[in-house]
């Protein structure tokens, strides 16, 4: 996401949140890069800035943080929609490429409905449609509510080229919302940023599924260096904390050194870090029982409609929102430990009224 007034003020900002690759068609098409923003004029300009580096231009109407309530953009636009509506309509008009928008969605389902319309009416292309509200974000972020998603897509015409964002922990979550959904597409933000594997569908390959850290650090390394010196370099600092969100608690000594990773760190003392990252986990796969640890266990159907994954901490996997400090697995794991000891209790109970009688 794209702030598009500091993008149209400040050239800085436009050289380094862009590389040389990016929209390069070689490497890099299609693509479509999102602004946010609150004035149709500004963002506009901001946009015009990127024709012929991307295929389409998003504006980010989905966001619920509070830099999105502070500087009035995001979801927090979704009460205006007359300045909706201009937002997309000048770009539709005036912008030589497509303009898309990503919502959320009310509580209210025939609002919900009336609002994506709105946004068709006013000239989206397609639509990618968050299945919560603005309220549901953090430790209240909660289930994506599909049912109110597959309303919407039977609702609005046929013709709508639909994407689906919400609830995808794993691969086979994707095939499930498109079921379920019945859209074109998915879209995954954190679930794509903690493990890119999220797409992989062709097979069961475990190292694709769910990559080692070592060597998916190594080759994203490698993308980052091609990108040049920049917005590259926080990316992947900031990046690396989302991804390695299992590993680095276990070695906060890694955790240190890429906390002091900044645009002014040098490759080669990057290069370091991702040794010290790759030095770990050959260890790992030292041990005489790696086959037993390194195993992907698949957990019982949930009540969302997926399964958890117990993954290694050595791999790749899912962003888990904590509510009051724990996610979805541990509260599961508690209410079956707490099932188990009442059994338990029960059985006790029993076999010492059996020997008293």
């Amino acid at each position: 996401m794209i702030h598009s007034r500091l993008f149209v003020e400040n050239s800085k900002v436009r050289s380094t949140v862009l590389s040389p690759l990016d929209g390069d068609p070689a490497v890099d098409r299609p693509l479509v890069m999102q602004f946010c923003g609150n004035d149709p004029d500004t963002l506009l300009e901001a946009a015009r800035h990127v024709v012929g580096r991307c295929d389409a231009v998003d504006i980010n109407l989905g966001c619920p943080q509070g830099i999105a309530r502070r500087g009035h953009y995001g979801s927090f636009l979704m009460d205006e929609w007359e300045l909706v509506y201009n937002l997309i309509h000048k770009l539709h008009t005036e912008l030589e490429i497509p303009v898309t928008a990503k919502i959320r969605v009310f509580d209210d389902w025939s609002k919900s409905l009336e609002y994506a319309k709105m946004c068709l009416r006013a000239g989206a292309q397609f639509l990618t449609v968050h299945g919560r509200t603005r309220e549901m974000k953090g430790q209240s972020t909660g289930i994506a509510d599909w049912k109110l998603v597959r309303y919407l897509r039977d609702n609005l015409p046929k013709n709508t080229v639909f994407f689906t964002n919400g609830n995808i922990l794993y691969q086979d979550d994707i095939s499930r919302c498109i079921e379920e959904t019945r859209c074109d597409a998915v879209m995954s933000a954190e679930g794509n940023l903690t493990n890119p594997g999220i797409f992989w569908s062709k097979d069961d390959d475990k190292e694709r599924l769910f990559p080692r850290v070592d060597k998916f650090v190594r080759e994203y390394f490698g993308i980052v260096k091609s990108c040049g010196e920049g917005e590259s370099k926080r990316c992947f600092k900031t990046h690396l904390f989302k991804s390695l969100q299992t590993f680095l608690p276990k070695h906060t000594d890694i955790r240190e050194e890429i906390s002091k990773i900044t645009r002014k760190t040098t490759w080669d003392e990057m290069e370091e870090v991702v040794q010290m990252i790759e030095k770990v986990v050959e260890e790992i796969y030292t041990k005489d029982n790696i086959e037993q640890l390194d195993i992907i266990k698949v957990g019982e159907l949930e009540s969302w409609g997926g399964r958890y994954r117990d993954v290694p901490y050595w791999r790749l996997q899912p962003h888990f929102r904590k509510v009051d400090g724990v996610d979805g697995r541990e509260i599961r794991e508690k209410k079956n430990e707490g099932s188990k000891r009442k059994a338990e209790d029960i059985k006790e109970s029993e076999t010492l009224k059996k020997a008293s009688a």
